[in-house]
């Protein structure tokens, strides 16, 4: 795998765990205990059994909690002192070839988990707002396939996982914010343009 591979698997894991930190841990974990990859020395530990049982029930537990309405905000609130840190240790750990973390890659990969967190934690703020509590439970089975579908890709195809990542997230914060405007003009009170009345004679 190539020097600009590696950094895109780097980079991917990280923004994935800006999203869903314990399931990306888990699938690494899961992926290098069952031989389909080989992963860097400082990323063997995922495949821990304690490690690997953490990381399962938590994701499970994240599962859950992010589908209930005002749940999910403050459980991002406080999973802003997982995932950032979970972020950059991916990228430095995928980057590292014996083990020890550059404090460039931790700070990469923690500026890529702060922004696809900061895309998930705002777009439910957009959405609790709203008055549709079905939106809610979509976007989240949305990010479930999204993470699935990258753990998947991330290790065969890097380029292509951190694209899914990315372009998903920024297209559900646009149909968010459209949405929400659509919402604001519609409410109740919401001012209209008066109507012009015929011109004096």
């Amino acid at each position: 795998m190539s020097e600009a591979h590696v950094f895109a698997l780097g980079m991917a894991l990280a923004c994935l765990a800006g999203v869903r930190a314990y399931f990306t841990v888990f699938g690494v974990g899961i992926a290098g205990l069952m031989g389909w990859i080989e992963l860097p020395v400082a990323l063997e530990v995922t495949t821990s059994p304690w490690v690997l049982g953490t990381a399962g029930a938590l994701a499970l537990t994240e599962f859950f909690a992010d589908k209930i309405p005002g749940v999910d905000s403050g459980w991002d609130l406080v999973q802003t002192l997982a995932r950032i840190p979970a972020g950059a240790w991916l990228a430095a750990a995928t980057l590292s070839d014996d083990g020890t973390l550059g404090s460039g890659a931790l700070a990469l990969g923690a500026g890529a988990a702060l922004g696809t967190h900061a895309l998930k934690a705002g777009s439910r703020v957009l959405l609790n707002a709203s008055p549709e509590p079905l939106s809610n439970w979509t976007a989240s089975l949305g990010e479930d396939a999204t993470a699935v579908a990258a753990i998947g890709l991330v290790f065969a195809h890097p380029f292509l996982a951190l694209a899914l990542v990315l372009g998903v997230m920024l297209t559900m914060t646009a149909v968010l914010v459209l949405c929400v405007r659509w919402l604001w003009r519609r409410r109740p009170g919401a001012s209209r343009p008066l109507r012009q009345g015929p011109a004096a004679a």
